[in-house]
């Protein structure tokens, strides 16, 4: 089932796949990473001003990682702001995405904690480190197919 957001960006030619509906009722779309940062500025300035969280998770052991972007719609004298999921899947040996940091502010951490925890790197961020895991940590934490390291080699880390 197709919402209104997915329907206007088909009206505007805009490429995407609605993914339906979440257990809340809000819109779920997904974008390639080669029309995010292009498809977030329109959002922007279709209204949605707030970046609310962005989080990311491993689809499936070997298989994709996904950066997830929850945006609000935000207006005086509204009760009830519109929402929409926004879904970036990026293949897991490359995993790159536009960052959105120039477009949300708030995307500055929380695209932080999902290069360090996942490896996705967000391009044009302007501060992309590791923000939990030491500078020495080798590998992605949060990956279905990572192996942790010895708990004696984690203590020398520190």
């Amino acid at each position: 089932m197709q919402g209104s957001l997915s329907a206007w960006l088909v009206k505007h030619g805009l490429v995407h796949r609605s993914l339906g509906f979440d257990y809340q009722g809000i819109e779920t779309l997904q974008i390639k990473p080669e029309d995010w940062d292009s498809i977030a500025v329109i959002l922007y300035v279709y209204g949605y001003n707030y970046l609310r969280s962005q989080c990311a998770y491993d689809v499936a052991p070997g298989g994709l990682l996904a950066s997830v972007y929850h945006l609000t719609r935000i207006e005086y004298g509204t009760d009830q702001p519109e929402e929409v999921c926004i879904k970036v899947f990026a293949p897991r040996r490359n995993p790159r995405i536009p960052s959105v940091f120039w477009v949300w502010k708030s995307a500055d951490f929380q695209e932080r904690e999902s290069y360090d925890m996942l490896g996705i790197s967000y391009d044009n961020h302007p501060r992309l480190k590791r923000i939990l895991m030491p500078k020495s940590w080798i590998g992605w934490p949060l990956r279905k197919d990572y192996i942790a390291p010895n708990f004696y080699e984690i203590q020398d880390a520190y």
